[in-house]
């Protein structure tokens, strides 16, 4: 047999590794390959489709239609005197992103067994291509925003962008960073416990209302703004809002602490991950 010493070994594959051996370099190595699983994603979703990547438009137009109508004309929420519609859009396109990144790498496991039971490759590649191929939806997403934010301003409307907008690399860090964390912490909790699948969409669902999304953080009553306080989102829809739209205030402190505890969310997260990876063939 070959020794491993000898020339011509480009990877080894050890069976037991410490849960702290993230191997990020061979990650990075599977680089092509990751942009394989981001065309494949962003193809297949809508494959045999009439509209295709025009979906990517349509989903967060209606839904903003929808809030503006029920949240703005009949409950008549308050948004910070900055068009409902572009209150809404802002909070819909920010959200989407995040949501979308957690809901599709916390099935990452389940979803892919029967590709990790064929051939080798670093499994962390599938979530990371889930986060980059959502990015491109939330860019296309982000063009129509700016389009009907031009609009508006163009009308007169009291939207005031400021300097506030460069964090936007920043914040989308932090929505990937949270997507990717979350997510990969499910995966590998469903690989045992598949309920946990069943309840993320609807816990995604509710902590869209708690997060400020249809409504600004500022008129959130008192006996409630402690769950506004302790929502790693809050300062990241608040900072998108105030930096394109001039709504609310930015809160540097809190953005700064949510960007610590994201890092705490990954750390954990790769720590579960790694773990389950080495044996979840046996259980899924």
């Amino acid at each position: 047999m070959a020794s491993l010493a000898e020339p011509g070994w480009t990877t080894v594959i050890r069976p037991n590794r410490g849960v702290f051996d993230w191997r990020l370099g061979e990650l990075l190595r599977c680089r092509d390959l990751i942009s394989l699983f981001v065309w494949r994603d962003f193809v297949a979703v809508y494959k045999q489709t009439i509209l295709g990547p025009l979906w990517h438009i349509i989903q967060p137009l209606m839904t903003t239609l929808m809030f503006t109508l029920i949240f703005g004309r009949v409950a008549k929420l308050p948004t910070d005197g900055v068009p409902p519609f572009l209150f809404y859009l802002s909070g819909t396109v920010v959200w989407a992103y995040f949501a979308s990144c957690l809901t599709k790498t916390s099935n990452t496991f389940v979803a892919n067994a029967h590709l990790f039971g064929k051939v080798y490759f670093h499994r962390l590649a599938i979530p990371v291509s889930v986060v980059l191929s959502n990015l491109i939806a939330f860019a296309i997403q982000f063009v129509v925003f700016l389009a009907f934010l031009a609009i508006y301003a163009a009308q007169g409307e009291a939207v005031r962008p400021n300097l506030w907008l460069l964090s936007l690399p920043v914040l989308l860090v932090m929505m990937a960073g949270y997507g990717l964390g979350f997510g990969i912490m499910v995966s590998a909790l469903t690989t045992r416990y598949r309920d946990l699948a069943q309840l993320v969409t609807f816990g995604v669902q509710l902590w869209m209302f708690a997060s400020p999304v249809i409504y600004p953080a500022s008129h959130m009553p008192e006996n409630y703004r402690w769950i506004i306080a302790l929502n790693p989102m809050t300062p990241v829809i608040e900072t998108f809002r105030y930096g394109f739209l001039g709504s609310g205030a930015p809160a540097p402190f809190q953005l700064a602490i949510s960007m610590v505890a994201m890092f705490g969310v990954i750390a954990i997260g790769m720590l579960l991950f790694n773990r389950v990876e080495q044996t979840f063939m046996d259980t899924v």
